[in-house]
């Protein structure tokens, strides 16, 4: 049991600095997991239906490519509103099976190299990101969703997205994550502000392993006690939860 607690409305947000910094050990480590995949496990089903190791990855290496390339991300983007417009599903599912559907024929060792280039490119582009840019509103289009900045989505989604995904393929190959408190317990202490803000209510919320730590907020609130990854797990969607525990927060 951690004996002190953080009061979640005391967390700092992640500065733009302290983001990029975050997305560059993720970038890596994610890439380490990539790099030692065996030939067999590409194709072992992951916690996101439908979605083999290799179509996660798809994905990974769509979203490197739009964010590293203005046009890139405009093209996306642009196909996958008409989906949405003609199916009515959300513009981020269309994105996303775009993404996949898109790298579905490259071989594993070409979807390797395709990350490693990729990554440093969409590196540079996220650092290089002006105040005025970041400031700027960008409409998530997801329901219930209050308006983004583009700061919101550069510095904290799209690390948040392939941490989650670092966690999907290695429950799917059966591998430890690699966790530390410096990076990944910063990750996890972003989700449990925005989960706090989302929800409003009391709480104590011990979270075990090396991401974890102790929260609260006000008194008499649930006290709830579980590991930290699994807490992410269960705010994306990934795992059943009850009470507080079904407040949803953006990955």
């Amino acid at each position: 049991m951690i004996a002190r607690s953080t009061a979640s409305e005391s967390i700092p947000a992640i500065d733009h600095d302290q983001a990029m910094r975050l997305a560059t050990v993720e970038s890596e480590r994610l890439l380490a997991v990539a790099d030692g995949l065996q030939e067999q496990e590409w194709l072992l089903p992951t916690d996101c239906p439908d979605w083999t190791v290799r179509d996660m990855l798809g994905h990974i290496l769509g979203m490197l490519e739009l964010q590293a390339d203005g046009s890139e991300r405009m093209r996306q983007v642009k196909i996958a509103a008409g989906v949405a417009e003609q199916t009515g599903i959300l513009r981020i599912n269309a994105m996303t099976a775009l993404q996949v559907r898109e790298h579905a024929t490259l071989s594993s060792d070409a979807l390797g190299a395709a990350l490693h280039d990729a990554a440093p490119r969409a590196l540079a582009a996220r650092i290089a990101t002006t105040a005025e840019q970041r400031d700027a509103p960008y409409p998530s289009g997801l329901p219930g969703e209050d308006a983004w900045t583009f700061g919101y989505l550069f510095d904290v989604i799209l690390t948040r997205d392939p941490w989650i995904h670092r966690v999907d393929i290695c429950r799917a190959i059966g591998h430890d994550m690699e966790l530390s408190a410096d990076h990944d317990g910063r990750i996890v202490a972003g989700v449990v502000t925005d989960w706090a803000r989302r929800h409003g209510q009391p709480f104590t919320l011990t979270l075990d392993g090396p991401a974890g730590d102790r929260f609260s907020t006000g008194t008499g609130g649930a006290d709830l006690h579980l590991d930290a990854v699994d807490f992410c797990r269960i705010l994306s969607g990934r795992a059943p939860g009850a009470g507080l525990l079904t407040t949803s927060v953006p990955f």
